[in-house]
């Protein structure tokens, strides 16, 4: 500021004169002999000199008067002890273990399709139906003789309770309603392959072959696919470093970018083997779709809680400096003054885990401490500050 007065003052000189004596000055220059010119000259320099005196009071009255002095402007923070947990960040993706293709259990003509697509359907509800090439009428036939042989069986075994006939005719009657019932029960279950029933609740998400269609079991046969949307789990995979950290029943935020849906859950199983490919483990974490907007393959962002300190002192990154030698150091005050000046003094620290803009402190820094946060870059260690925290 003296040094712009001063300027200010002496342009202020030279344009009073140039103003006053310019017309003189011209004509001086145009007409006048050597002797005019060099007492011009003179005239001039002794006005300046005359100035410059007058500057050097001016400046000299206006340094014992301004008092304020120029400080570095600074903010700083409080520290504190506040609860910490830092999550690891990772995608994953939908899966559900009620997603499968039906496939027909026996040959023949599909019959008739009861279901449509996306229909829900019950867990043992008829699907569809395959032409049993008449193994409806053997299975009829079958029940007949089966009965005949039970009638006979019991009758001949109260004849032989009363010591009536031979055992030999006891046992072959046995035998005989024995073999009957098996070969029934048998034809029960060939018989109950040519009805396709849903293995669980869910939804029919595809109709692959229509009434009419030759089928057999095996790839490329596949009648329905069914899906149950209400059990399903997100599936990741984890670097082996955090087999320690990453454990059943840890919390897990959810994001669903797609869906901009948010959701809270616990991881609920934790894989015993470690790939060699990418050395990490798997885990599963279930996850609630009552809306059924989550479907199989969805991509979803995981943050898992591996950490949590319940006393840590949490720091801006940005205000933290590396010095030659690779420490980290922050800026404390200390002496501050009832005009709100301190002392800026440099502190070593350690640093742990960040989550986000924050960083925890380990070591050499303590609760309460005032430590600079705007400014923290520009002051230098022992350095007088002015905290202007609004």
């Amino acid at each position: 500021m003296k040094k712009i007065y001063s300027l200010f003052l002496i342009t202020l000189a030279f344009n009073s004169c140039g103003e006053k004596k310019s017309a003189s000055i011209e004509e001086l220059v145009s007409n006048g002999n050597l002797k005019e010119l060099i007492s011009k000259k003179k005239e001039i320099s002794a006005n300046i000199e005359a100035k410059s005196i007058d500057l050097k009071k001016i400046d000299n009255a206006i340094a014992k008067k301004d008092t304020l002095q120029k400080l570095p402007l600074i903010t700083t923070i409080i520290t504190k002890e506040e609860v910490f947990k830092h999550y690891l960040e990772i995608q994953g993706s939908v899966k559900t273990k009620q997603n499968i293709l039906i496939y027909p259990e026996i040959p023949g003509i599909l019959k008739t399709v009861f279901v449509k697509k996306g229909q829900r359907v019950s867990k043992g509800e008829l699907l569809a139906t395959i032409d049993d090439g008449g193994l409806s009428n053997q299975l009829a036939q079958l029940e007949v003789t089966t009965q005949l042989n039970k009638t006979t069986y019991e009758r001949q075994k109260r004849l032989w309770k009363q010591k009536i006939g031979s055992e030999i005719q006891y046992l072959q009657t046995k035998a005989n309603y024995e073999f009957q019932k098996n070969a029934l029960e048998q034809l029960k279950s060939q018989l109950s392959k040519a009805s396709i029933r849903a293995p669980f609740s869910g939804v029919i998400d595809d109709v692959m072959k229509e009434a009419g269609t030759v089928i057999a079991p095996g790839q490329g046969s596949e009648v329905f696919r069914i899906i149950n949307l209400d059990n399903m789990y997100i599936e990741a995979e984890v670097p082996e470093r955090y087999l320690t950290t990453i454990t059943k029943g840890k919390e897990v935020a959810i994001e669903f970018p797609v869906l901009g849906k948010k959701i809270k859950s616990t991881v609920r199983q934790v894989g015993n083997f470690i790939k060699l490919n990418n050395r990490s483990f798997k885990i599963e974490v279930p996850v609630a779709n009552k809306s059924g907007n989550i479907k199989p393959n969805l991509t979803a962002k995981l943050q898992i809680n591996d950490y949590t300190d319940t006393r840590a002192i949490l720091i801006p990154q940005s205000i933290i400096s590396e010095n030659s030698k690779g420490e980290e150091f922050i800026y404390i005050i200390t002496n501050k003054n009832s005009n709100k000046e301190a002392i800026a003094q440099k502190l070593i620290i350690k640093t742990g885990k960040t989550q986000g803009d924050l960083i925890e402190v380990l070591e050499n820094l303590s609760v309460d401490s005032e430590i600079i946060k705007e400014g923290a870059r520009t002051v230098n260690n022992g350095q007088k500050v002015k905290v202007i925290n609004k």
